[in-house]
Protein backbone atom coordinates (compact mmCIF):
# COMPACT_ATOMS: atom_id res chain seq x y z
CA UNK A 1 0.00 0.00 0.00
CA UNK A 2 1.92 2.84 -1.52
CA UNK A 3 -0.50 5.29 -2.38
CA UNK A 4 -2.97 6.93 0.24
CA UNK A 5 -5.37 8.91 -1.40
CA UNK A 6 -7.03 10.76 1.59
CA UNK A 7 -6.19 11.88 5.31
CA UNK A 8 -8.68 9.50 6.70
CA UNK A 9 -6.88 6.48 4.99
CA UNK A 10 -3.70 8.24 6.08
CA UNK A 11 -5.36 8.26 9.76
CA UNK A 12 -6.01 4.88 10.06
CA UNK A 13 -2.24 3.91 8.91
CA UNK A 14 -0.25 5.90 10.13
CA UNK A 15 3.13 4.51 8.83
CA UNK A 16 2.13 5.54 5.61
CA UNK A 17 1.94 8.72 4.31
CA UNK A 18 -0.49 9.76 1.45
CA UNK A 19 0.10 11.09 -1.69
CA UNK A 20 -1.87 13.92 -2.09
CA UNK A 21 -5.29 13.98 -4.47
CA UNK A 22 -5.58 17.02 -6.79
CA UNK A 23 -7.38 19.22 -4.62
CA UNK A 24 -5.84 18.13 -1.31
CA UNK A 25 -2.07 20.01 -0.31
CA UNK A 26 1.12 17.81 -0.33
CA UNK A 27 2.40 18.70 2.73
CA UNK A 28 1.73 15.10 4.33
CA UNK A 29 2.95 13.23 1.41
CA UNK A 30 6.42 11.11 0.72
CA UNK A 31 8.27 13.40 -1.31
CA UNK A 32 10.04 12.06 -4.31
CA UNK A 33 13.76 13.80 -4.27
CA UNK A 34 15.02 11.51 -7.58
CA UNK A 35 12.39 14.03 -9.33
CA UNK A 36 12.76 17.05 -6.65
CA UNK A 37 16.08 16.67 -4.89
CA UNK A 38 15.80 20.31 -3.60
CA UNK A 39 12.38 22.19 -2.10
CA UNK A 40 10.82 25.39 -4.05
CA UNK A 41 12.88 28.07 -1.36
CA UNK A 42 15.95 25.56 -0.32
CA UNK A 43 19.23 27.39 -0.92
CA UNK A 44 21.70 24.43 -0.54
CA UNK A 45 22.17 21.01 0.05
CA UNK A 46 24.41 18.72 2.19
CA UNK A 47 25.07 14.95 1.83
CA UNK A 48 22.82 14.17 4.99
CA UNK A 49 19.57 16.54 3.65
CA UNK A 50 20.29 18.09 7.06
CA UNK A 51 20.72 21.61 7.05
CA UNK A 52 21.62 24.83 9.02
CA UNK A 53 24.47 22.30 10.45
CA UNK A 54 21.29 22.10 13.26
CA UNK A 55 21.03 18.55 14.51
CA UNK A 56 18.25 16.64 15.11
CA UNK A 57 14.91 18.47 16.22
CA UNK A 58 11.54 17.30 17.88
CA UNK A 59 8.82 20.25 18.08
CA UNK A 60 6.63 18.42 20.93
CA UNK A 61 3.35 20.64 20.99
CA UNK A 62 1.56 21.27 24.18
CA UNK A 63 -2.06 22.28 24.75
CA UNK A 64 -5.87 20.86 25.25
CA UNK A 65 -7.91 19.97 22.20
CA UNK A 66 -9.29 23.15 20.00
CA UNK A 67 -6.16 25.10 20.56
CA UNK A 68 -5.10 24.88 17.15
CA UNK A 69 -2.13 22.63 17.52
CA UNK A 70 -2.53 20.27 14.42
CA UNK A 71 -3.18 23.64 12.41
CA UNK A 72 0.10 24.91 13.83
CA UNK A 73 2.39 22.08 13.70
CA UNK A 74 0.65 21.38 9.74
CA UNK A 75 1.35 25.03 9.08
CA UNK A 76 5.12 25.11 10.36
CA UNK A 77 5.85 21.54 8.58
CA UNK A 78 4.75 23.14 5.37
CA UNK A 79 6.64 26.27 5.93
CA UNK A 80 9.83 23.89 7.04
CA UNK A 81 9.77 21.66 4.08
CA UNK A 82 9.23 24.60 1.59
CA UNK A 83 12.78 26.14 3.37
CA UNK A 84 14.28 22.21 2.36
CA UNK A 85 14.26 21.15 6.05
CA UNK A 86 13.08 17.42 6.24
CA UNK A 87 10.14 17.60 8.11
CA UNK A 88 6.91 15.32 8.80
CA UNK A 89 4.51 15.65 11.38
CA UNK A 90 3.18 12.90 13.69
CA UNK A 91 -0.26 13.68 14.68
CA UNK A 92 -0.64 10.73 17.72
CA UNK A 93 -4.64 11.33 16.78
CA UNK A 94 -4.16 9.20 13.87
CA UNK A 95 -1.98 6.82 15.54
CA UNK A 96 -4.98 6.55 18.79
CA UNK A 97 -7.50 6.10 15.53
CA UNK A 98 -5.34 3.21 13.90
CA UNK A 99 -5.68 1.43 17.40
CA UNK A 100 -8.66 1.48 18.26
CA UNK A 101 -10.35 1.07 14.71
CA UNK A 102 -12.77 3.54 13.30
CA UNK A 103 -15.45 5.18 15.42
CA UNK A 104 -14.22 3.79 18.76
CA UNK A 105 -13.46 6.77 21.93
CA UNK A 106 -11.14 6.52 23.87
CA UNK A 107 -11.85 5.52 27.72
CA UNK A 108 -13.13 8.08 29.87
CA UNK A 109 -10.27 7.99 32.43
CA UNK A 110 -7.23 7.63 29.35
CA UNK A 111 -6.47 10.79 30.08
CA UNK A 112 -6.54 10.99 34.14
CA UNK A 113 -3.19 10.66 36.29
CA UNK A 114 -4.82 7.63 38.07
CA UNK A 115 -6.37 5.75 35.00
CA UNK A 116 -6.99 1.89 35.48
CA UNK A 117 -4.36 -0.57 34.15
CA UNK A 118 -6.51 -0.87 30.47
CA UNK A 119 -5.98 2.47 29.87
CA UNK A 120 -2.41 3.03 31.11
CA UNK A 121 -1.96 -0.13 28.57
CA UNK A 122 -3.76 0.99 25.56
CA UNK A 123 -2.10 4.14 26.10
CA UNK A 124 1.16 3.34 26.00
CA UNK A 125 0.64 0.89 23.29
CA UNK A 126 -0.39 4.09 20.76
CA UNK A 127 3.07 6.23 22.39
CA UNK A 128 5.57 3.49 21.54
CA UNK A 129 3.84 3.47 17.73
CA UNK A 130 4.02 6.94 17.16
CA UNK A 131 7.65 7.33 19.18
CA UNK A 132 8.70 3.77 17.01
CA UNK A 133 8.19 6.15 13.52
CA UNK A 134 9.86 9.06 15.04
CA UNK A 135 13.37 7.53 15.71
CA UNK A 136 13.07 5.51 12.52
CA UNK A 137 12.36 9.15 10.81
CA UNK A 138 15.09 10.69 12.33
CA UNK A 139 17.71 8.08 11.87
CA UNK A 140 16.89 6.14 9.21
CA UNK A 141 14.95 8.29 6.46
CA UNK A 142 17.88 11.27 7.81
CA UNK A 143 14.83 13.59 8.59
CA UNK A 144 15.47 16.66 10.88
CA UNK A 145 12.69 17.79 12.19
CA UNK A 146 10.01 15.88 13.23
CA UNK A 147 6.95 17.25 14.73
CA UNK A 148 4.91 15.03 17.77
CA UNK A 149 1.59 16.34 17.52
CA UNK A 150 -0.09 15.43 21.05
CA UNK A 151 -1.78 17.12 24.05
CA UNK A 152 1.40 16.34 26.41
CA UNK A 153 -0.29 18.06 29.89
CA UNK A 154 1.56 17.38 32.06
CA UNK A 155 5.14 18.74 33.51
CA UNK A 156 7.00 15.74 34.34
CA UNK A 157 5.89 13.78 31.57
CA UNK A 158 7.28 16.64 28.81
CA UNK A 159 10.90 16.55 31.24
CA UNK A 160 11.04 12.36 30.94
CA UNK A 161 10.38 13.09 26.74
CA UNK A 162 12.71 15.46 26.63
CA UNK A 163 15.45 13.24 28.41
CA UNK A 164 14.59 10.45 26.49
CA UNK A 165 14.69 12.41 22.83
CA UNK A 166 18.54 13.50 24.50
CA UNK A 167 19.25 9.82 24.66
CA UNK A 168 18.98 9.32 21.26
CA UNK A 169 21.20 12.88 20.29
CA UNK A 170 17.63 15.05 19.20
CA UNK A 171 17.27 18.42 20.31
CA UNK A 172 13.79 19.00 22.07
CA UNK A 173 11.85 21.89 21.58
CA UNK A 174 8.27 22.16 23.09
CA UNK A 175 5.45 24.44 21.27
CA UNK A 176 2.55 24.91 23.54
CA UNK A 177 -0.47 26.50 22.11
CA UNK A 178 -2.24 27.97 25.10
CA UNK A 179 -6.06 30.34 24.67
CA UNK A 180 -7.70 32.04 27.26
CA UNK A 181 -10.12 34.07 24.58
CA UNK A 182 -13.61 32.48 24.51
CA UNK A 183 -14.19 33.37 21.07
CA UNK A 184 -11.11 31.41 19.56
CA UNK A 185 -12.49 28.28 21.60
CA UNK A 186 -15.78 28.77 20.21
CA UNK A 187 -14.68 29.06 16.73
CA UNK A 188 -12.08 26.04 16.74
CA UNK A 189 -14.45 24.00 18.45
CA UNK A 190 -17.60 24.80 15.67
CA UNK A 191 -14.90 23.65 12.69
CA UNK A 192 -13.48 20.82 14.41
CA UNK A 193 -16.76 19.30 15.91
CA UNK A 194 -20.16 20.07 13.94
CA UNK A 195 -19.72 17.27 11.79
CA UNK A 196 -19.36 14.82 14.16
CA UNK A 197 -22.72 12.35 14.67
CA UNK A 198 -22.67 13.21 17.84
CA UNK A 199 -23.70 16.93 17.21
CA UNK A 200 -25.71 16.37 14.04
CA UNK A 201 -28.78 18.45 14.78
CA UNK A 202 -27.76 20.75 17.37
CA UNK A 203 -27.06 24.41 16.92
CA UNK A 204 -23.63 25.15 16.43
CA UNK A 205 -22.71 27.22 19.53
CA UNK A 206 -24.11 24.58 21.83
CA UNK A 207 -22.21 22.14 20.12
CA UNK A 208 -19.00 23.58 20.83
CA UNK A 209 -19.87 24.02 24.42
CA UNK A 210 -20.47 20.85 24.94
CA UNK A 211 -17.40 19.73 23.30
CA UNK A 212 -15.15 22.05 25.47
CA UNK A 213 -17.09 20.78 28.41
CA UNK A 214 -15.95 17.36 27.30
CA UNK A 215 -12.48 18.19 26.90
CA UNK A 216 -12.54 19.68 30.71
CA UNK A 217 -13.98 16.39 32.09
CA UNK A 218 -11.82 13.96 29.98
CA UNK A 219 -8.60 16.46 30.21
CA UNK A 220 -9.06 17.76 33.95
CA UNK A 221 -4.84 17.80 34.71
CA UNK A 222 -2.99 20.20 32.34
CA UNK A 223 -0.07 22.27 33.43
CA UNK A 224 0.80 24.89 30.87
CA UNK A 225 4.55 25.04 30.16
CA UNK A 226 6.46 27.07 32.91
CA UNK A 227 9.62 24.35 32.94
CA UNK A 228 12.91 26.92 33.20
CA UNK A 229 14.96 23.76 32.48
CA UNK A 230 13.25 23.41 28.64
CA UNK A 231 13.30 25.32 25.69
CA UNK A 232 9.24 25.96 24.94
CA UNK A 233 7.58 28.67 22.72
CA UNK A 234 4.18 29.60 24.11
CA UNK A 235 1.84 31.06 21.74
CA UNK A 236 -1.10 32.85 23.63
CA UNK A 237 -4.52 33.17 21.88
CA UNK A 238 -3.21 32.04 18.32
CA UNK A 239 -0.62 34.82 17.89
CA UNK A 240 -1.72 37.56 19.89
CA UNK A 241 1.61 37.22 22.15
CA UNK A 242 4.58 34.84 22.24
CA UNK A 243 6.89 33.93 25.26
CA UNK A 244 9.87 31.94 25.18
CA UNK A 245 12.43 29.84 27.07
CA UNK A 246 16.08 29.96 25.44
CA UNK A 247 17.98 27.41 27.27
CA UNK A 248 19.76 26.02 24.25
CA UNK A 249 18.41 27.59 21.26
CA UNK A 250 20.05 27.04 17.81
CA UNK A 251 19.98 28.95 14.38
CA UNK A 252 17.03 26.57 13.07
CA UNK A 253 15.25 26.89 16.07
CA UNK A 254 15.47 30.84 16.10
CA UNK A 255 14.21 30.34 12.17
CA UNK A 256 10.92 28.45 14.05
CA UNK A 257 10.20 30.95 16.30
CA UNK A 258 10.46 33.74 13.76
CA UNK A 259 7.76 32.14 11.48
CA UNK A 260 5.94 31.45 14.92
CA UNK A 261 5.94 35.01 15.16
CA UNK A 262 3.95 35.63 11.71
CA UNK A 263 1.34 32.73 12.56
CA UNK A 264 -2.03 32.56 13.16
CA UNK A 265 -5.07 30.00 13.50
CA UNK A 266 -7.79 32.08 12.44
CA UNK A 267 -9.94 30.59 9.66
CA UNK A 268 -9.30 32.85 6.18
CA UNK A 269 -9.49 31.91 2.47
CA UNK A 270 -7.33 33.29 0.09
CA UNK A 271 -8.22 33.74 -3.85
CA UNK A 272 -5.58 33.80 -6.86
CA UNK A 273 -6.36 35.80 -10.18
CA UNK A 274 -4.64 36.82 -13.08
CA UNK A 275 -4.46 40.48 -14.11
CA UNK A 276 -6.47 41.86 -17.14
CA UNK A 277 -4.73 41.86 -20.47
CA UNK A 278 -2.82 45.16 -21.74
CA UNK A 279 -3.63 47.34 -24.74
CA UNK A 280 0.52 46.67 -25.75
CA UNK A 281 2.15 43.70 -26.23
CA UNK A 282 3.00 42.77 -22.96
CA UNK A 283 6.38 42.36 -21.61
CA UNK A 284 8.53 42.79 -18.51
CA UNK A 285 10.02 46.28 -19.57
CA UNK A 286 6.84 47.68 -21.04
CA UNK A 287 4.34 48.50 -18.27
CA UNK A 288 1.13 48.75 -20.30
CA UNK A 289 -2.25 49.38 -19.16
CA UNK A 290 -5.33 47.46 -19.97
CA UNK A 291 -7.22 46.53 -22.22
CA UNK A 292 -10.89 47.16 -22.93
CA UNK A 293 -11.26 43.37 -22.96
CA UNK A 294 -9.21 43.91 -19.84
CA UNK A 295 -11.03 46.17 -18.10
CA UNK A 296 -13.96 43.72 -18.61
CA UNK A 297 -12.30 40.61 -17.51
CA UNK A 298 -11.44 42.78 -14.02
CA UNK A 299 -15.19 43.37 -13.64
CA UNK A 300 -16.32 39.98 -14.61
CA UNK A 301 -13.97 38.41 -11.98
CA UNK A 302 -14.75 40.85 -9.42
CA UNK A 303 -18.23 40.24 -9.56
CA UNK A 304 -18.07 36.61 -9.91
CA UNK A 305 -15.70 36.66 -6.43
CA UNK A 306 -18.14 38.82 -4.63
CA UNK A 307 -21.05 36.55 -5.77
CA UNK A 308 -19.52 33.64 -4.61
CA UNK A 309 -18.68 35.01 -0.89
CA UNK A 310 -21.96 35.76 -0.38
CA UNK A 311 -22.96 32.24 -1.57
CA UNK A 312 -21.02 30.17 0.46
CA UNK A 313 -21.83 32.57 3.43
CA UNK A 314 -25.76 31.46 2.13
CA UNK A 315 -24.55 28.04 1.86
CA UNK A 316 -23.13 28.39 5.74
CA UNK A 317 -25.79 29.38 7.35
CA UNK A 318 -28.56 27.02 5.68
CA UNK A 319 -26.52 24.35 7.43
CA UNK A 320 -26.42 25.67 10.48
CA UNK A 321 -22.86 27.81 10.75
CA UNK A 322 -22.12 30.86 11.69
CA UNK A 323 -24.38 33.72 10.57
CA UNK A 324 -21.51 36.18 11.65
CA UNK A 325 -20.53 38.67 8.73
CA UNK A 326 -18.47 38.01 5.57
CA UNK A 327 -14.64 38.83 6.99
CA UNK A 328 -13.46 41.85 5.17
CA UNK A 329 -11.81 40.88 1.70
CA UNK A 330 -7.77 42.38 1.13
CA UNK A 331 -6.68 42.88 -1.77
CA UNK A 332 -3.03 42.55 -3.05
CA UNK A 333 -1.64 43.68 -6.23
CA UNK A 334 2.07 43.83 -7.68
CA UNK A 335 3.10 47.27 -8.79
CA UNK A 336 2.46 46.98 -12.40
CA UNK A 337 -0.14 48.73 -14.04
CA UNK A 338 -2.10 45.74 -15.32
CA UNK A 339 -2.75 44.57 -11.56
CA UNK A 340 -3.17 48.20 -10.25
CA UNK A 341 -5.53 48.43 -12.77
CA UNK A 342 -7.30 45.01 -12.82
CA UNK A 343 -8.49 46.11 -8.97
CA UNK A 344 -9.72 49.42 -9.47
CA UNK A 345 -13.27 47.93 -9.76
CA UNK A 346 -12.90 46.55 -5.89
CA UNK A 347 -11.55 50.01 -5.09
CA UNK A 348 -14.08 51.83 -6.07
CA UNK A 349 -16.22 49.64 -3.95
CA UNK A 350 -14.18 50.32 -0.71
CA UNK A 351 -12.19 47.08 -0.43
CA UNK A 352 -8.71 47.99 0.47
CA UNK A 353 -5.95 47.52 -2.30
CA UNK A 354 -2.08 46.82 -1.34
CA UNK A 355 0.67 47.10 -3.88
CA UNK A 356 3.81 44.71 -2.87
CA UNK A 357 6.64 45.31 -5.17
CA UNK A 358 8.29 41.89 -4.68
CA UNK A 359 5.31 40.50 -6.64
CA UNK A 360 6.26 41.76 -9.83
CA UNK A 361 6.18 38.56 -12.46
CA UNK A 362 9.65 36.43 -13.25
CA UNK A 363 12.23 38.49 -15.40
CA UNK A 364 12.98 36.68 -18.20
CA UNK A 365 16.38 38.51 -18.95
CA UNK A 366 18.07 38.82 -22.68
CA UNK A 367 15.39 36.34 -24.02
CA UNK A 368 12.01 38.77 -23.49
CA UNK A 369 11.64 39.65 -27.09
CA UNK A 370 12.80 36.76 -28.70
CA UNK A 371 10.60 33.51 -30.06
CA UNK A 372 11.21 30.11 -29.16
CA UNK A 373 12.67 29.33 -32.13
CA UNK A 374 15.13 32.57 -31.74
CA UNK A 375 15.85 31.21 -28.35
CA UNK A 376 17.04 28.03 -29.55
CA UNK A 377 18.71 28.98 -32.23
CA UNK A 378 20.80 31.24 -30.38
CA UNK A 379 21.24 29.51 -26.89
CA UNK A 380 20.61 25.92 -27.20
CA UNK A 381 23.17 25.03 -24.13
CA UNK A 382 20.33 26.96 -22.24
CA UNK A 383 17.73 25.22 -23.84
CA UNK A 384 18.77 22.00 -22.65
CA UNK A 385 19.67 23.32 -19.33
CA UNK A 386 16.28 24.63 -18.90
CA UNK A 387 14.87 21.43 -20.03
CA UNK A 388 16.43 19.38 -17.27
CA UNK A 389 15.24 21.94 -14.56
CA UNK A 390 12.93 24.42 -15.79
CA UNK A 391 12.83 25.93 -11.56
CA UNK A 392 16.36 26.53 -11.16
CA UNK A 393 17.92 27.13 -14.08
CA UNK A 394 17.88 31.16 -15.54
CA UNK A 395 18.38 32.53 -18.59
CA UNK A 396 21.39 35.03 -18.81
CA UNK A 397 20.23 37.80 -16.98
CA UNK A 398 17.07 36.39 -15.53
CA UNK A 399 15.84 35.13 -12.98
CA UNK A 400 14.68 31.14 -12.21
CA UNK A 401 11.68 30.13 -10.60
CA UNK A 402 14.05 29.55 -7.43
CA UNK A 403 14.84 32.95 -7.69
CA UNK A 404 11.62 34.20 -7.80
CA UNK A 405 10.37 32.20 -4.69
CA UNK A 406 13.44 33.64 -2.64
CA UNK A 407 12.29 36.79 -3.63
CA UNK A 408 8.56 36.22 -1.94
CA UNK A 409 9.25 34.95 0.95
CA UNK A 410 8.62 37.87 3.00
CA UNK A 411 5.47 37.85 0.81
CA UNK A 412 4.59 34.24 2.34
CA UNK A 413 5.55 35.46 5.76
CA UNK A 414 2.91 38.54 5.38
CA UNK A 415 0.32 36.06 3.57
CA UNK A 416 1.01 33.93 7.13
CA UNK A 417 0.45 37.18 9.32
CA UNK A 418 -3.02 38.12 7.29
CA UNK A 419 -5.92 37.21 8.82
CA UNK A 420 -8.52 38.89 6.70
CA UNK A 421 -10.07 36.82 3.36
CA UNK A 422 -7.48 37.26 0.39
CA UNK A 423 -7.36 38.33 -3.09
CA UNK A 424 -3.78 38.18 -4.45
CA UNK A 425 -4.39 39.44 -8.19
CA UNK A 426 -0.48 39.04 -10.32
CA UNK A 427 1.23 37.46 -13.40
CA UNK A 428 1.05 33.81 -13.31
CA UNK A 429 4.84 33.04 -12.57
CA UNK A 430 4.18 34.71 -8.94
CA UNK A 431 0.69 32.53 -8.75
CA UNK A 432 2.55 29.61 -9.56
CA UNK A 433 4.83 30.29 -6.42
CA UNK A 434 2.53 31.27 -3.59
CA UNK A 435 -0.28 27.98 -4.80
CA UNK A 436 3.10 26.03 -4.51
CA UNK A 437 3.41 26.84 -1.04
CA UNK A 438 0.07 27.27 0.13
CA UNK A 439 -0.48 23.96 -1.63
CA UNK A 440 3.07 22.49 -0.79
CA UNK A 441 3.65 21.12 -4.75
CA UNK A 442 6.90 19.81 -5.19
CA UNK A 443 9.40 22.27 -7.25
CA UNK A 444 9.58 20.62 -10.43
CA UNK A 445 5.78 20.79 -10.29
CA UNK A 446 5.41 25.02 -9.97
CA UNK A 447 6.42 25.77 -13.69
CA UNK A 448 3.73 23.94 -15.01
CA UNK A 449 0.84 25.17 -13.04
CA UNK A 450 -1.32 27.07 -14.91
CA UNK A 451 -3.75 29.73 -14.11
CA UNK A 452 -6.17 30.51 -16.90
CA UNK A 453 -8.48 33.83 -16.95
CA UNK A 454 -11.34 32.31 -16.75
CA UNK A 455 -11.14 30.73 -13.12
CA UNK A 456 -10.20 32.09 -9.75
CA UNK A 457 -8.52 29.90 -7.29
CA UNK A 458 -9.64 30.01 -3.85
CA UNK A 459 -7.38 28.03 -1.20
CA UNK A 460 -9.53 26.59 1.64
CA UNK A 461 -7.29 26.17 5.29
CA UNK A 462 -8.31 23.40 7.45
CA UNK A 463 -6.26 22.08 10.14
CA UNK A 464 -4.71 18.88 8.58
CA UNK A 465 -4.11 20.02 4.79
CA UNK A 466 -5.01 22.65 2.86
CA UNK A 467 -7.73 22.71 0.05
CA UNK A 468 -8.20 24.20 -3.44
CA UNK A 469 -11.42 24.64 -5.93
CA UNK A 470 -11.90 26.61 -9.17
CA UNK A 471 -14.48 29.38 -9.16
CA UNK A 472 -15.45 29.92 -13.16
CA UNK A 473 -15.76 33.67 -14.27
CA UNK A 474 -18.53 33.24 -16.93
CA UNK A 475 -18.52 34.84 -20.04
CA UNK A 476 -14.53 35.61 -20.81
CA UNK A 477 -13.19 35.92 -24.18
CA UNK A 478 -11.71 33.08 -25.09
CA UNK A 479 -8.67 34.47 -26.61
CA UNK A 480 -7.79 35.82 -23.36
CA UNK A 481 -8.34 32.40 -21.54
CA UNK A 482 -5.21 30.88 -21.94
CA UNK A 483 -2.22 30.56 -19.30
CA UNK A 484 1.36 31.14 -20.04
CA UNK A 485 3.49 28.69 -21.69
CA UNK A 486 5.05 26.51 -18.73
CA UNK A 487 8.55 26.35 -19.95
CA UNK A 488 10.42 26.58 -23.60
CA UNK A 489 9.00 23.44 -25.14
CA UNK A 490 6.15 24.73 -28.17
CA UNK A 491 3.29 23.72 -28.67
CA UNK A 492 2.10 24.55 -25.58
CA UNK A 493 -0.68 22.37 -24.15
CA UNK A 494 -4.27 24.22 -24.10
CA UNK A 495 -4.73 25.95 -20.91
CA UNK A 496 -8.48 26.93 -20.55
CA UNK A 497 -8.19 25.26 -17.37
CA UNK A 498 -5.70 24.02 -14.04
CA UNK A 499 -3.97 20.94 -15.32
CA UNK A 500 -3.36 18.47 -12.93
CA UNK A 501 0.30 17.53 -13.10
CA UNK A 502 1.77 14.00 -12.66
CA UNK A 503 3.64 12.83 -9.92
CA UNK A 504 3.61 13.54 -6.10
CA UNK A 505 3.52 16.62 -4.15
CA UNK A 506 0.78 17.96 -6.62
CA UNK A 507 -2.00 20.05 -4.89
CA UNK A 508 -3.63 21.49 -8.49
CA UNK A 509 -7.55 22.02 -7.82
CA UNK A 510 -9.79 19.64 -9.40
CA UNK A 511 -13.16 20.29 -8.02
CA UNK A 512 -15.78 22.55 -9.95
CA UNK A 513 -17.50 25.36 -7.81
CA UNK A 514 -21.62 24.54 -7.68
CA UNK A 515 -23.18 27.63 -7.73
CA UNK A 516 -26.24 29.73 -8.79
CA UNK A 517 -24.13 32.00 -10.70
CA UNK A 518 -23.09 30.29 -13.50
CA UNK A 519 -20.12 28.34 -12.95
CA UNK A 520 -19.19 25.66 -15.18
CA UNK A 521 -18.20 22.01 -14.04
CA UNK A 522 -14.85 21.02 -15.11
CA UNK A 523 -14.00 19.03 -18.05
CA UNK A 524 -12.71 15.14 -18.00
CA UNK A 525 -9.80 15.59 -19.70
CA UNK A 526 -8.80 18.31 -17.17
CA UNK A 527 -8.09 15.44 -14.79
CA UNK A 528 -7.14 12.84 -17.22
CA UNK A 529 -4.00 12.26 -15.99
CA UNK A 530 -5.06 11.18 -12.42
CA UNK A 531 -4.63 7.54 -11.41
CA UNK A 532 -8.03 5.34 -12.15
CA UNK A 533 -8.29 5.35 -8.18
CA UNK A 534 -8.95 9.14 -7.74
CA UNK A 535 -13.29 8.55 -7.22
CA UNK A 536 -13.64 12.57 -6.91
CA UNK A 537 -11.86 12.81 -10.33
CA UNK A 538 -14.28 10.38 -12.17
CA UNK A 539 -17.38 12.41 -10.87
CA UNK A 540 -16.34 15.44 -12.91
CA UNK A 541 -18.10 16.42 -15.91
CA UNK A 542 -17.63 17.87 -19.25
CA UNK A 543 -19.31 20.87 -20.03
CA UNK A 544 -16.39 23.30 -20.47
CA UNK A 545 -15.68 25.31 -23.32
CA UNK A 546 -13.61 24.49 -26.25
CA UNK A 547 -9.67 25.02 -25.73
CA UNK A 548 -9.07 28.69 -27.64
CA UNK A 549 -7.24 29.37 -31.51
CA UNK A 550 -3.86 28.51 -32.28
CA UNK A 551 -1.38 31.24 -31.40
CA UNK A 552 1.61 31.70 -33.08
CA UNK A 553 5.26 30.03 -31.47
CA UNK A 554 5.88 33.13 -28.82
CA UNK A 555 8.39 34.00 -25.92
CA UNK A 556 7.58 31.27 -23.29
CA UNK A 557 9.17 33.60 -20.81
CA UNK A 558 7.70 37.32 -20.65
CA UNK A 559 4.57 36.59 -22.16
CA UNK A 560 1.37 36.99 -19.42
Amino acid sequence: MDTLLTAEIAANSPRYRRRSSTFIDGVHDVPDEKTSPMAPAQLYSTMSGRLFHSGRIAIVLVGLPARGKTHISVSLCRYLQWLGVKTRVFHLGDYRRATMGPGADVPDDYFFINASAASVMLRQKILKRCREDIYGWLNHENGQVAIYDAVNPLANGRRSLAKEFAKHDVQTLFLESYVTDDKILQENARSVKISSPDFIGMDPDDAARLYLKRIDMKIPYFETMEETDLNYVKMINAGERISYNNVSFGYLSHRIVFYLMNLHIKSRHTFFARAGTSSQEDSYKLDAHLSEEGVDYAKKMSETLLQHREAERAALIAEGGSDAPLKPLIVWTSTRKRTVETAEYLKNKDFKVRQRSQMSQLNPGVCEKLSENAIRRIYPEEVQLHEKDPYHHRYPRAESYHDLAVRLEPIILELEREQNDLLIIAHESVLRVLYGYLMACDAMSIPTLKFPRNEIIEIIPASYQNEAKRIVIPDIEPNIIPGSPEDIRIPVAPSGFVSPMSGSGIGTPAEPVIATFALSPLSKETIAPLTATNSIAKETSSDIPPSSPPRKPENPLSRD
